[in-house]
């Protein structure tokens, strides 16, 4: 069989944005792009201000300015527009594709070698490469953060009854804090407590919300989500991206837990990929990258959930369910009424 000549070219055409992609990456986990953001430096002056070696960042220099990041003169580097693009601070900021590029290629390896005894570690794969798991958060504040502050939290009625009633909100796998943050901007009644299984996350959220003077209604502590508690119940306890990391584990007794841990008439809001009913579907471009995020949760030991599935864990506890879709579809919240 002759390969297409078609498929030849857009493959050569994906390695070489792949490889563009791990040039941003080092820049931005690096912090080379937001260093080069006020002017140019030449390398020493770059790996000064980032703690970084001179050697290896001549070398990113070079490799930056061949895919047109930088642009070079008299031996100063300086960010052209699209290395401007992934300096964190800038509106609308790519540097979060960078490094869930970098991350899905960590997962596929990772895939490749477990697929042949079929063990499934965990989570702790996140953490195997030192400089992910620090902008994990971040990437998903990222791309996630401006659609609920510009989508879900109007759409979904659960989180203004939240500010009127000045309730109280638990995260569950609350990352860097971003949706609690985004809350409590938004809804000056509120207050929250965040759980994270990393410690690098805590960290980082406790920062974050002080940073933005919002540590005195937000608290963060690190804990096992599938045996969460908390002094006493509450109105609102959300999951974002969470609950298939704990759904083969034990799905009944964290419903269970979701629903004795709400207030009568609280509510939980479980936010996760929608994954489709047909497997024709994930051919289509809203769906295509979930299917290879799910093998990389397979890895994990997890898988992507339809929403009718959580609707029904939902109503197995003795709670009502009501779904809310965005993103064609590809985006499910899911609130579970205790009644």
């Amino acid at each position: 069989m002759t390969v297409d000549p078609s498929f030849k070219k857009a493959v050569l055409e994906q390695a070489g944005g792949a490889a563009a992609l791990h040039v941003a990456y080092v820049g931005v986990a690096r912090g080379l792009f937001d260093a080069l953001a006020e002017r140019a430096l030449v390398p020493a002056e770059l790996a000064g201000r980032t703690g970084s070696d001179a050697g290896y960042l001549a070398a990113w220099c070079d490799a930056a300015y061949a895919f047109g990041y930088l642009d070079e003169a008299a031996g100063s580097f300086a960010l052209t527009a699209h290395g401007r693009a992934f300096v964190r601070s800038e509106p609308g900021s790519l540097f979060a594709v960078p490094v869930g590029a970098v991350l899905g290629a960590h997962m596929a390896e990772r895939a490749a070698f477990y697929a042949a005894s079929g063990e499934r570690p965990g989570e702790g794969v996140l953490a195997e490469r030192e400089t992910i798991l620090p902008l994990f958060g971040p990437m998903l504040e990222q791309n996630f953060a401006a659609m609920f502050a510009g989508e879900v939290s109007d759409a979904v009625p659960v989180f203004a009854e939240l500010d009127r009633g000045h309730g109280t909100a638990v995260d569950l796998g609350c990352g860097n804090g971003w949706y609690l943050r985004a809350l409590a901007r938004r809804f000056p009644g509120l207050r929250g407590i965040g759980l994270d299984g990393f410690e690098e996350n805590v960290a980082q959220a406790k920062r974050l919300a002080d940073a933005q003077g919002l540590g005195e209604r937000l608290s963060f502590r690190s804990g096992d989500l599938r045996n969460f508690t908390v002094e006493e119940p509450v109105e609102l306890i959300a999951m974002n991206r969470a609950l298939h990391h704990v759904w083969e584990a034990g799905r009944r007794e964290i419903f269970e837990r979701l629903r004795d841990h709400l207030r009568p008439g609280g509510a939980a809001v479980i936010w996760e990929p929608a994954w489709p009913a047909e497997r024709a579907t994930l051919r289509s471009p809203a769906y295509r990258m979930m299917a290879v995020q799910n093998l990389s949760e397979h890895v994990q030991g997890n898988h992507f959930l339809r929403p009718d599935e959580i609707e029904a864990a939902f109503v197995e506890v003795g709670m009502s369910a009501t779904t809310y879709r965005f993103r064609e579809g590809s985006e499910a919240v899911v609130v579970g009424r205790r009644g």
